[in-house]
């Protein structure tokens, strides 16, 4: 996902896709481990978008406690 389109969800959204996106992570990482993975350059993909996630998070959530 792109910024952009990860600003326009609402926190409920990103929290559930970031969710998602860990479980994705680790079913990666236990198929690697056995063997199946053959492209794992999608692991660090992966891990940059939920950081890219966490990130977004909590800047709404900082703009939230502003505004309140």
């Amino acid at each position: 996902m792109k910024t952009k389109d990860i600003r326009e969800l609402p926190l409920a959204e990103l929290g559930k896709k970031i969710r998602d996106s860990r479980d994705q992570l680790l079913e990666l990482r236990l198929k690697k481990q056995t063997g199946q993975v053959e492209k794992t350059h999608e692991i660090t993909a992966l891990r940059r978008g939920i950081a890219r996630m966490e990130t977004i998070r909590v800047e709404k959530l900082r703009a939230e406690k502003q505004t309140a």
